[in-house]
């Protein structure tokens, strides 16, 4: 059974940076894609970066320049550096796991399973 489980979320202030972590398990495939779902409140569920198995990457546009996804196979997990944070950047975190890579994997396709996620606040 595959199994995700998010770290790092908490509350900064505007400009602030978090680290977020995605420990991954049971998972036994070698394509895969990895990605940072956001959902704040009164909002829908959007992708915020993806990566998969063959190393590539993807960024929501309001994320780019300021988000860094990455992963470090050896310890099943996936990372989101997130800097320059600011209010808009509050929502609940999740972390996401599917089999699919290249173009599916950019758009965030596939995803059938999920962590319970991590709270992300900034203040201003």
């Amino acid at each position: 059974q595959v199994q995700l489980v998010e770290s790092g979320g908490g509350s900064v202030q505007t400009g602030g940076s978090l680290g977020l972590s995605c420990a991954a398990s049971g998972y036994t495939y070698n394509n895969y894609c990895m990605a940072w779902f956001r959902q704040a409140p009164g909002k829908e569920r959007e992708g915020v970066a993806a990566i998969d198995s063959d190393g590539s990457t993807t960024y929501a546009d309001s994320v780019k320049g300021r988000f860094t996804i990455s992963q470090d196979n050896a310890k099943n997990t996936l990372y989101l550096q997130m800097n320059s944070l600011k209010p808009e950047d509050t929502a609940m975190y999740y972390c996401a796991m599917g089999p699919y890579t290249g173009w599916a994997c950019q758009n965030y396709y596939g995803m059938p399973y999920w962590g319970k996620g991590t709270l992300v606040t900034i203040s201003s």
